[in-house]
């Protein structure tokens, strides 16, 4: 299967293209080739990757959908009868009312000898079931006997292919339609990559991703709706040199820890320090102050960090939030005039959401070039759109460009697949980490670990450093958590792994 491509947090860089750009790449390609030739192209590929998955299954079902999806299962069957498999579809729809593609790789199967059933027939643990029923087709949670049919597919104890997208998911924004969504075991998405299997629910949903270009190189021509990217080669700060010393590599003062929640504070610290920052200053909005972290006693506690004269914030990268509860909003209006770079997390959002002179302060950033990176999980950004978490959800890409844009800032946008945006540039969705990072405290990690790579790049800090700087600790972050293991990664053994994989590289 020389074309089809695994797709994991290792795969380099590629394009995400949603419905609407995969429909006019694929106009446009099928203008260009003989008829039919995509669909055919298609059904082979799910074919060979169906076999190679199940190479000992005596059965393959194929649930079809009135629309192309179904097609492309009708020529996948096609093609797995002639390797001497008993294919059976199960079609939904008339074909003589689906489009000519479709009909044409209807008439092929049933020449081919593919039975057609109303009843999905039994399957063994070692035979293979195809979602063919809706692809980018849909746009409404299926209905009647679609719905039966996810409901079947979704029983089996054999593995399940999903052609394209697991019918029931939105293709752009990863979230089900409705409470009938197939869970694929392994989803061969073709033509196009669609960010929706990488974000929100989608990488539950799709299960393994796989890739068929089809023969169709889209990238060059098309403006892709975001990328995704994995493990990042490392990223380039200061070099190391002999003669450096710890100012070389700049300093973080994480600005958090009011009373209850200094853990946050401490483990952002730790994990800006583990980054490689030269020095790392905890303003704790607590009294008393603590004095050393025993664990990590070079981190420094001094009493007054958010006093520190302008020309001190300005060289600092401040991570601001961790545990800060309503604390936070002291000194908050100094740090945001203030620093230079600013790394807002957790209680600073939730306190610049509820106040409009601070979101005002926070725009201005952009344009006196202080540079600004958003670390919202889905309802810290919800507060900030005076939105809903649900709405957030729904449109996860959506969301962080919305969020970048309005406040003119890098914003990671947390969670099952984190979108990284920024004004003028396209998303990126990251495809490292997994749900052992749901813990408490990985998020605090994650703001610290951004201001310790922050803190080492060069000058000058400009929108699309600061973004690349952001891309890549995230996926770092995430590559920390990999393989999955059973239950979760706490935050400070999190820390030490980011730490060990960094003193690993050559």
């Amino acid at each position: 299967m020389p074309a089809i491509q695994r797709i994991d947090s290792s795969t380099r860089p590629v394009a995400l293209f949603g419905s609407t750009g995969t429909r006019v790449i694929e106009l446009r390609a099928t203008a260009a080739l003989p008829s039919h030739t995509l669909m055919r192209r298609a059904g082979e590929a799910t074919g060979q990757l169906a076999l190679a998955l199940a190479p000992h299954s005596r059965t393959v079902w194929v649930a079809a959908g009135p629309g192309n999806n179904g097609g492309d299962g009708f020529e996948a069957a096609s093609w797995l009868q002639q390797q001497g498999k008993r294919c059976v579809v199960t079609l939904t729809g008339d074909p003589s009312k689906a489009p000519a593609d479709a009909k044409d790789a209807f008439e092929r199967a049933r020449a081919a000898g593919v039975s057609f059933d109303s009843e999905a027939p039994k399957l063994a643990s070692h035979d293979v079931a195809i979602d063919g029923l809706l692809g980018i087709g849909g746009s409404r949670a299926p209905q009647n006997h679609l719905a039966d049919d996810v409901r079947r597919l979704n029983a089996l104890s054999c593995p399940v292919l999903a052609i394209d997208v697991p019918s029931g998911l939105n293709a752009d924004t990863g979230q089900a339609y409705g409470a009938d969504c197939v869970r694929a075991t392994h989803t061969l998405t073709l033509l196009t990559l669609k960010p929706g299997l990488f974000t929100g629910a989608g990488r539950d949903q799709a299960g393994q991703v796989w890739f068929d270009p089809l023969g169709v190189d889209a990238t060059p021509e098309h403006a892709p709706d975001a990328w995704l990217r994995g493990r990042p080669a490392r990223i380039e700060g200061v070099a190391r040199r002999h003669a450096a010393h710890k100012g070389t590599f700049g300093d973080v003062a994480v600005v958090g820890g009011a009373a209850g929640m200094t853990g946050a504070a401490i483990l952002a610290a730790r994990a800006a320090h583990a980054a490689g920052a030269g020095r790392v200053f905890v303003a704790l909005l607590r009294e008393p102050h603590h004095d050393i972290d025993p664990l990590r006693p070079e981190l420094m506690f001094p009493s007054d960090w958010c006093e520190s004269p302008p020309a001190v914030l300005m060289q600092t990268t401040v991570v601001c939030g961790c545990g800060g509860g309503d604390a936070i909003r002291g000194p908050l209006p100094r740090l945001i005039s203030l620093a230079a770079r600013l790394v807002l997390d957790a209680d600073a959002l939730n306190v610049i959401a509820a106040d409009r002179g601070l979101r005002a302060a926070l725009l201005a950033r952009r344009t006196r070039r202080l540079q600004t990176v958003l670390t919202p999980h889905p309802l810290e950004a919800a507060r900030l759109l005076d939105g809903r978490t649900a709405e957030v959800q729904g449109d996860r890409i959506g969301a962080a460009r919305e969020l970048a844009d309005r406040y003119g800032c890098v914003v990671v946008l947390k969670g099952s697949g984190s979108v990284i945006a920024a004004p003028d540039t396209v998303p990126v969705i990251n495809s490292t980490g997994n749900a052992a990072l749901a813990s408490a405290g990985t998020g605090d990690v994650l703001a610290g670990w951004i201001g310790g790579r922050w803190a080492q790049a060069a000058e000058p800090a400009t929108p699309a450093a600061v973004f690349e700087v952001a891309a890549g600790a995230v996926a770092e972050h995430g590559a920390a958590a990999e393989p999955l293991a059973p239950g979760a990664l706490r935050a400070n053994d999190l820390i030490e792994v980011l730490y060990a994989r960094e003193r690993a590289r050559p």
